[in-house]
C-alpha cells in the first residue's frame, strides 16, 4: 500500500535545473536574476500528456533556487503550458517576473489566464521582442516590461522602440549587452534593466576598486607568509575602506560568531587568515561606490565561480589534490581581467598566478579549465555547451553541475547579508 515501510519513492517525472544570469539597473547594480529553466522529461512514456510547467513551478519555489536568488527577484521563462498549470499559485507574485515568450500563441484563452493571473499580483515580462507584430500588440495592454535584444533589432528600430515603450510606461530590458557601448547605447535611449556580462569584460574604464588594489595585493602578499594577528592589524589599519569590509564580514550570519564583533582583532580572529585571504581575493572585485557585496555582480559572479569549482573539483574522482587546492583561486581569478584591464592573460602574469591555474583560465587546461567552460555554460543557460563540457568529466552531470551552481550562488551571496551596519564605518584609532 502507498507509504508502507521500505517503498520506493516515485520515480521523478522531471529533471529540473536552472541557469541564473544577472540583471543590472541603471546604476549598474544587481536587482534581479534570470533563471534560465532547463526541463529534462524523465518518463517513459512521452505519449501520455505529462505536466512539466508543474515541475517547473515546484523547482522554482523550492529552497535550492530561493536561496541561489540572494534576496533578489527572478525573473522565469514560462511557457503556454505552464501559465495554464495551477502549480504556478506556488509562486510567490512578489518575489517572481513571469517572462512571456514572444511567439505565445495569443488567443482569448490567454488573456483571460493572464488577466486571472494579474488579478493575483502576478507580472509580466514580454521576452525577445524583435518586432511590433499583432501578437506584440495584443499582449502589451498586459506586461509591465519588454526585453529587447540589442543584437537582433536594428539600431534605428531599437531607439524607436525605446521612444514608444517609455511613453506607454513599460520598464525596457535590453539583452545581448555584453560590452561597454553596449551599456552605454542602451543607457542612452532609457533602458531602465541590463541582461548581459558586460560588466565582466575588461575595457578601457577599468573597475574602480573599494579598496586600492596595491594595498589588497600587498595584503595577499602577508597572508601567504603565515602572519601574526598584530602584523595584520597594522596592515589593514593602513586601508579603512577594507577594515570596513572586514567587519561587516565578521558580522555576518555566514559567520556565526553568536555576538556583535566590535574591534578589528576580534574580526581578525573570528575569521581567521584562510577566510581573510579568500575574502581579500574577492575583495579585488568590489565597486568602488559603497555597493553592497551582495549587490556587486562582478563580486558576486567571481565568488559564485570560485565556490562552483571548489566544491565541484572535489566530486571528479579524477581531479588531483593540487587541482582541488587551487579550485577556489581558479574561480576568483577567472575574470580578474575585469577589475585590471588588458588581456586577461597578461593581467595573470601581473599577479604572479601559479603555472597550472594559469593553464586553466587562461587555456581552459585540466579539470579546472573544464569546470570554468562548464560554469560559463550554466550562467549562459547555454545547455548543449554545458552538455558538451560535462561529457568529459562523468560521472560528473549537467544535473550535478546546475545543482552545484545554485549551492554556489547562495554562499556568495551570503557574505553581506544581515550584517550590522550600525557603526561599522567608525574604524578604530
Amino acid at each position: 500500500m502507498p507509504g508502507a515501510v521500505g517503498e520506493k519513492p516515485p520515480a521523478p517525472q522531471y529533471e529540473v535545473y536552472f541557469g541564473r544570469q544577472p540583471v543590472l539597473d541603471r546604476d549598474g547594480i544587481l536587482c534581479a536574476f534570470e533563471m534560465v529553466p532547463r526541463v529534462v522529461d524523465l518518463r517513459e512514456n512521452r505519449d501520455k500528456p505529462g505536466r512539466p510547467g508543474a515541475a517547473l513551478a515546484k523547482a522554482f519555489a523550492a529552497q535550492p533556487v530561493r536561496a541561489a536568488l540572494t534576496g533578489h527577484r527572478g525573473w522565469l521563462d514560462v511557457t503556454r503550458e505552464a501559465l495554464f498549470d495551477d502549480a504556478l499559485l506556488l509562486l510567490r507574485p512578489d518575489r517572481v517576473m513571469l517572462e512571456l515568450p514572444c511567439d505565445i500563441e495569443c488567443d482569448p484563452a490567454l488573456i483571460a489566464r493572464l488577466v486571472q493571473l494579474h488579478g493575483r499580483r502576478f507580472r509580466f515580462l514580454l521576452d525577445h521582442v524583435t518586432e511590433a507584430d499583432d501578437s506584440f500588440a495584443k499582449l502589451l495592454p498586459y506586461v509591465e516590461a519588454v526585453k529587447i535584444d540589442l543584437h537582433r533589432v536594428a539600431p534605428d528600430m531599437v531607439a524607436k522602440f525605446a521612444g514608444v515603450l517609455k511613453s506607454a510606461g513599460k520598464l525596457l530590458v535590453a539583452m545581448g549587452v555584453e560590452s561597454q557601448h553596449d551599456f552605454e547605447r542602451a543607457h542612452a535611449l532609457g533602458f531602465d534593466r541590463f541582461q548581459g556580462y558586460f560588466f565582466a569584460h575588461s575595457h578601457a574604464g577599468a573597475r574602480r576598486a573599494s579598496a586600492p588594489r596595491h594595498a589588497l595585493l600587498h595584503l595577499l602578499q602577508l597572508l601567504a607568509s603565515d602572519p601574526t594577528v598584530a602584523q595584520l592589524e597594522t596592515e589593514l589599519k593602513l586601508n579603512p575602506i577594507l577594515v570596513m569590509h572586514i567587519m561587516r564580514l565578521a558580522n555576518s550570519t555566514s559567520f556565526g560568531i553568536g555576538h556583535k564583533v566590535t574591534t578589528l582583532r576580534e574580526a581578525i580572529n573570528a575569521t581567521g587568515t584562510d577566510r581573510l585571504q579568500r575574502w581579500t581575493q574577492l575583495l579585488l572585485y568590489a565597486d568602488g561606490r559603497k555597493v553592497s557585496l551582495e549587490d556587486d555582480p562582478l563580486l558576486q559572479l567571481a565568488a559564485t565561480r570560485a565556490r562552483f569549482l571548489e566544491i565541484a573539483a572535489m566530486r571528479l574522482p579524477n581531479a588531483r589534490i593540487a587541482e582541488q587546492e587551487a579550485a577556489f583561486l581558479a574561480g576568483v581569478f577567472s575574470c580578474v581581467d575585469a577589475v585590471f584591464g588588458g588581456p586577461i592573460d597578461e593581467t595573470i602574469d601581473l599577479l604572479s598566478i601559479a603555472r597550472p591555474i594559469r593553464a586553466a583560465i587562461v587555456n581552459r587546461e585540466g579539470s579546472l579549465g573544464q569546470l570554468l567552460n562548464v560554469i560559463q555554460a550554466l550562467e549562459r543557460g547555454d545547455w548543449a555547451r554545458l552538455d558538451e563540457m560535462c561529457a568529459p568529466l562523468a560521472p560528473f552531470t549537467p544535473g550535478e553541475a546546475a545543482a552545484i551552481a545554485l549551492t554556489a550562488a547562495e554562499w556568495a551571496g551570503m557574505a553581506d547579508r544581515d550584517a550590522e551596519s550600525q557603526g561599522l564605518e567608525r574604524i578604530e584609532d
